[in-house]
């Protein structure tokens, strides 16, 4: 006989999946307090969830850092974690962008705040 372990796993990655796609107000209300705490940081951001014409889904918030010559972005998204609770991922990057949880919202600044210089001045990783 097989482990129940495979199938137990993907049941756990569709519940996962459908809390994402069913919560998007509370993905909305984590990825405001992050616009906040990245604001004071000094970047911009454009929130895609918020514009009638770009109605995405999970909701997206990009964070910009600009410099004289570039700049870079970092897409952030909420989704549903493991134990009842969310996290905050690199948009696009599926669970392998996982930043933090969604209780601290200081350190998801400091997260994205290190992501955006690295892309800026990769030498200061």
């Amino acid at each position: 006989m097989g482990s129940m372990r495979p199938l137990t796993v993907r049941a756990g990655r569709h519940l996962l999946r459908w809390r994402t796609w069913l919560g998007r107000r509370t993905a909305i209300r984590h990825l405001d307090l992050l616009a906040d705490a990245v604001k004071a940081k000094g970047y911009r951001y454009v929130k895609l969830y918020q514009a009638d014409e770009f109605p995405t889904h999970p909701p997206v918030l990009w964070v910009f850092a600009f410099s004289p010559d570039d700049h870079v972005r970092l897409p952030v998204e909420v989704q549903a974690t493991p134990g009842r609770t969310w996290g905050y991922y690199e948009a696009g990057r599926g669970r392998h962008g996982y930043l933090c949880p969604c209780d601290d919202v200081e350190h998801a600044a400091g997260q994205v705040d290190a992501l955006l210089r690295h892309r800026m001045f990769p030498s200061t990783w």
